[in-house]
């Protein structure tokens, strides 16, 4: 071999990093421990001050808000004065707030969840429209969040082929969740306020973190299979 040619390949090989083991991707997608805490804080204290006040007549729907409200503060608050990532305590301060106004104004708990519910509609809009012009939207999330922003998802067929079914499979599964919400949403009966904010919770984090896992695992072993598969090629 010349010398040139080694000194390429040590180059590339020194290029093509390894992937982070799948614990540390999931976490680094899914916020760690913490960050699903911080994100889910403020909507379960309003689901649970809310029932109690609801169903025992120990204070107003205000009270719940203001509670909600005061926390995600509080969180956002504390990792500004400790000058540490507020990602996720800040998606709870905006997400709670807008929702705190909608149902201060009407007066019904319900409206609370109208943002979440709104957005849902966003991400099932947009992954259907990205997988219609051929850029899944799922390949640029997971190319973003956790393989340094490259196109290697896009330049290589199997990945891009991957991805668009997930990116599918997402859809459908923030569709069904919403259906879910729709209907309790418009569900006037008693306790209906309470069984969706137990959809809400249910059907957050986990499913999320389900669709996350199958998609990290599906990435990795698509890019293992790779450098097997040229060896095989070549020999």
């Amino acid at each position: 071999m010349q010398p040139g040619n080694e000194t390429k390949a040590e180059t590339t090989a020194d290029e093509e990093e390894p992937l982070p083991p799948f614990s540390v991707q999931m976490a680094q997608q899914l916020g760690g421990v913490r960050g699903l805490i911080e994100s889910s804080v403020p909507i379960t204290l309003f689901i649970v001050v809310n029932f109690l006040g609801g169903h025992y007549k120990w204070w107003s729907l205000r009270t719940s808000l203001i509670v909600a409200v005061g926390a995600a503060l509080s969180m956002g608050i504390y990792r500004l004065a400790r000058r540490e990532p507020t990602r996720h305590a800040l998606n709870g301060v905006f997400g709670i707030a807008i929702g705190a106004y909608l149902a201060w104004k009407s007066g019904d708990a319900k409206d609370v969840y109208l943002p979440g519910m709104l957005l849902t509609v966003g991400y099932v809009v947009g992954m259907l429209v990205s997988v219609l012009i051929g850029r899944p939207l799922v390949g640029w999330l997971w190319a973003v969040t956790l393989d340094g922003g490259t196109t290697r998802w896009y330049d290589n067929i199997r990945l891009r082929r991957a991805f668009v079914w997930l990116t599918v499979l997402w859809a459908v599964v923030y569709a069904l969740k919403l259906g879910v919400q729709v209907l309790l949403y418009r569900d006037n009966s008693a306790g209906s306020d309470d069984l969706l904010g137990v959809a809400r919770l249910a059907l957050g984090w986990p499913p999320y973190a389900l669709l996350a896992a199958l998609t990290v695992w599906q990435a990795r072993r698509i890019l293992r299979d790779e450098p097997a598969e040229t060896a095989e090629q070549e020999a």
